[in-house]
């Protein structure tokens, strides 16, 4: 794995060993951060179900002020802060060891403010539905934020009505990416 631009461009770093992990591709990557690259530099980010810290650290080496890299296995936990290290990433990286509802919940006490999400959940646990509605209903997400969810193609997130309205839907050989944003009032 590898960052593509910014401070660590073309520098790698490790994804988590087994097959318990998906890390995005480069080419899908390079095509997210193409469609958000003005609002990356000085932005908070959460990195959701991170893995490696894939996104999150991409984000850091564009610019974001904080990535903040949530996953529930401490081994990943553990190699994202490796990575961010290795990187010369670390200054503006959090990891938390916790589950995404619990991550969440301590961010809303917090009153943290995103202005860009990466969701990348196991693709049919219905967890991307769960966190787009706790994000959404609690504020989390700054107007004028984007929340990006990366799924399978024949199983995008089953969201229902909320203040969110899709701005973007891509493909990506067998992956997709929906891009999320606050409804426009009427």
């Amino acid at each position: 794995m590898r960052i593509i631009a910014g401070s660590a461009r073309g520098r790698s770093f490790d994804a988590p060993q087994g097959r318990d992990t998906r890390p995005t591709l480069d080419r899908v990557k390079e095509a997210i951060f193409g469609s958000i690259q003005f609002q990356v530099p000085g932005a908070t980010v959460l990195d959701l179900f991170s893995g490696s810290g894939n996104m999150g650290l991409e984000a850091l080496s564009r610019g974001a002020a904080e990535a903040i890299c949530v996953d529930a296995s401490p081994a990943c936990a553990a190699l994202i802060r490796k990575n961010g290290e290795k990187l010369g990433l670390a200054q503006g990286l959090r990891v938390l060891n916790a589950d995404y509802r619990a991550a969440l919940s301590s961010m809303i006490s917090e009153g943290k403010q995103l202005d860009l999400v990466f969701l990348d959940p196991p693709y049919a646990s219905g967890f991307a539905a769960d966190a787009v509605e706790i994000i959404f209903r609690e504020g989390l997400l700054r107007p004028g934020g984007a929340l990006i969810v990366e799924h399978a193609w024949d199983q995008p997130p089953k969201l229902g009505e909320g203040p969110w309205q899709v701005s973007r839907v891509k493909r990506y050989g067998v992956c997709g990416v929906t891009t999320l944003i606050w409804r426009e009032r009427q």
